[in-house]
């Protein structure tokens, strides 16, 4: 690329960008020059317009369109109707898809949460408590494509001799067969699950902490008074009162469990029955070349996060009208 290309590009660039900010300015000039009582309304549509446009073009219309793929053949040049979806309640490699899903939306969310407030409480209060945090969220720090490689090299096979795993030279040690961890169908999801799991444990710990810091000590202090036992007060004071912030953690993890891809594409490549959807919707749309079946892929995976977001806004409406 020579100077007089780079020279008109960046010229379109600033026509692009002088064209965008005199439709704002002339927006604005409309709104201005409206009377006072549509003034304000004027004035926030002229604001949001832009951005409802760009919502239009990034995420609606790609919405619609996929949605529409999925009744497509794989070149999309004929209309199949409902036999993509058939496909995938039926096909053998399809459900063992939807199976792992399901398994990794109720296990590592869980799991996570879990493991999170156990260790937000045991580290409550604590001498090093900051240091403790910081170790538990490290992991956070690292890409799922690293945290993935890591665990990779821990769950190595090699067929004799010295094993480069450290999980299966922890077996030779002990006098045990080698184990070919990530081939072993099942065992292998729970597997790749802990390297997600290690990942938002962090999370889960430094958000439920901080929640455990406005639980009101007072409270704590009359169960004890009454003679309420340690698990008695974990159970019915503290976990009520962090109720929203462990729904929280809950959902969010679920979301990233749900859209994860790069796991399962670093470590296995979706082999060995350890496929998820949103592994899948790639594998069929670019590596096999099927729009139709990758679309589906993509609206079932759509389908099953619409229900954790309606549950989501009533219980942030709900908390809403409670503070009020």
């Amino acid at each position: 690329m020579n100077i007089s290309d780079l020279t008109d590009r960046f010229g379109l660039l600033a026509v692009g960008l002088l064209a965008f900010a005199a439709i704002l300015l002339a927006l604005y000039g409309i709104a201005e020059a409206a009377s006072r009582a549509n003034r304000s309304r004027i004035v926030a549509a002229v604001f949001l317009l832009p951005a409802v446009l760009m919502l239009g073009i990034g995420l609606v219309y790609p919405a619609l369109r996929t949605v529409a793929m999925s009744f497509f053949s794989g070149d999309g040049s004929e209309f199949v109707g409902l036999e993509n979806y058939g496909w995938a309640v039926t096909d053998p490699d399809a459900l063992q898809t939807l199976v792992n899903t399901a398994m990794w939306i109720i296990v590592v969310p869980a799991v996570s949460t879990a493991l999170g407030l156990v260790y937000a409480v045991l580290i409550d209060g604590r001498r090093g408590e900051r240091v403790y945090k910081a170790l538990v969220f490290l992991p956070m720090g690292i890409s799922f494509v690293g945290a993935s490689i890591i665990w990779k090299f821990i769950y190595q096979y090699k067929g004799s001799g010295v094993q480069i795993g450290l999980l299966n030279q922890v077996l030779v040690w002990f006098g045990a067969d080698p184990v070919n961890w990530l081939n072993t169908n099942v065992l292998n999801n729970f597997l790749l699950m802990v390297v997600l799991i290690w990942i938002e444990v962090g999370f889960a710990t430094v958000v439920l902490s901080a929640a455990l810091k406005g639980v009101p000590t007072e409270i704590i202090e009359a169960a004890r008074i009454d003679g309420a036992s340690p698990a008695e007060i974990f159970w019915n004071v503290t976990v009520p009162s962090i109720r929203s912030a462990i729904i929280v953690v809950a959902v969010t993890v679920f979301i990233a469990t749900l859209k994860l891809f790069d796991i399962v594409r670093a470590m296995t490549g979706g082999h060995h029955g350890t496929d998820v959807l949103a592994h899948n919707m790639w594998d069929q749309a670019f590596r096999l070349g099927n729009d139709g079946r990758g679309a589906t892929m993509a609206v079932l995976l759509f389908l099953l996060v619409i229900p954790v977001v309606i549950y989501q806004v009533r219980n942030v409406r709900r908390q809403e009208a409670e503070a009020r």
